[in-house]
């Protein structure tokens, strides 16, 4: 019975659910990767310190992207106009964030620089847009 419950649920993801369920498996899959490289193969070429740069941004990447599965499957369960709002920027923030500093240590280029902070702000605004959809009362 539980079964049934479960595929019904599965079906009955909103399109937006679905969507990001797909983004959290991509940024899933790439953190994995890229934190791998960092492990094993960024040695050959890169300083301890981009290493640790990739690390970190890999780490915030696989992080978040467990935390967009999740939200996605609470919006769901409780759509609210501030938890899709806090997909989008948990979202962005990861790409801003994480992909800033990829592109510091693979490009060699600090044009994107500022997007880094930008990144972090994002993901702060999703965690409190999340966190402020709690407090409303659910219909």
């Amino acid at each position: 019975m539980r079964l049934i419950q479960n595929k019904r649920f599965l079906l009955s993801l909103s399109n937006q659910s679905r969507y990001f369920i797909v983004v959290a498996a991509f940024l899933g899959a790439t953190a994995v990767m890229l934190g791998a490289y960092a492990s094993h193969g960024l040695s050959t070429w890169a300083t301890p310190a981009q290493i640790t740069q990739v690390q970190t941004a890999s780490q915030y990447q696989l992080f978040h992207a467990i935390t967009v599965l999740i939200v996605a499957l609470i919006s769901s369960l409780f759509p609210h106009r501030l938890i899709s709002l806090s997909l989008w920027f948990f979202t962005l923030g990861t790409f801003c964030f994480s992909g800033s500093l990829y592109y510091l240590v693979f490009l060699g280029s600090k044009l994107l620089v500022l997007i880094t902070p930008l990144g972090g702000l994002l993901l702060i605004c999703a965690w409190l847009c999340l966190g402020i959809s709690m407090l409303f009362k659910q219909k």
